[in-house]
């Protein structure tokens, strides 16, 4: 089992930025690739981005390229998201995920463990 626990989220003006964390405690964190979803009201949880469990491979969501990025902290058991550039359109509860599933996978099905989530609002 792997407990996963998101934080950072807030309220922030368009064009701000934010960092998002995650801490895992429970099974050997480096076993486990990492991912970032989004979830809107009224739509589907979408992919944001992934990191290997190595931190090697890392991969963006469309809509994000370019403005987020994501990374395993020094602490051995996070895994942030620095959110630059925010729109509106980002307005979303994230959730923080792991993988034993392939390098850096997008679909929600290969990711077994999950965090609550964290609001962020961009008001514009």
């Amino acid at each position: 089992q792997v407990q996963l626990v998101e934080s950072g989220g807030g309220l922030v003006q368009a064009g701000g930025s934010l960092r998002l964390s995650c801490a895992a405690s429970g099974r050997t964190f480096s076993n486990y690739g990492m991912g970032w979803f989004r979830q809107a009201p009224g739509k589907e949880r979408e992919f944001v981005a992934a990191i290997s469990r190595n931190g090697g491979s890392t991969r963006y969501g469309d809509s994000v390229k370019g403005r987020f990025t994501i990374y395993r902290g020094n602490a051995k058991n996070t895994v942030h998201l620095q959110m630059d550039s925010l729109k509106p359109a980002d307005t979303a509860v994230y959730y923080c995920a792991a993988t034993i599933t392939g390098v850096v996978p997008a679909a929600r099905d290969d990711y077994g463990y999950w965090g609550q989530g964290t609001r962020v609002t961009v008001s514009s």
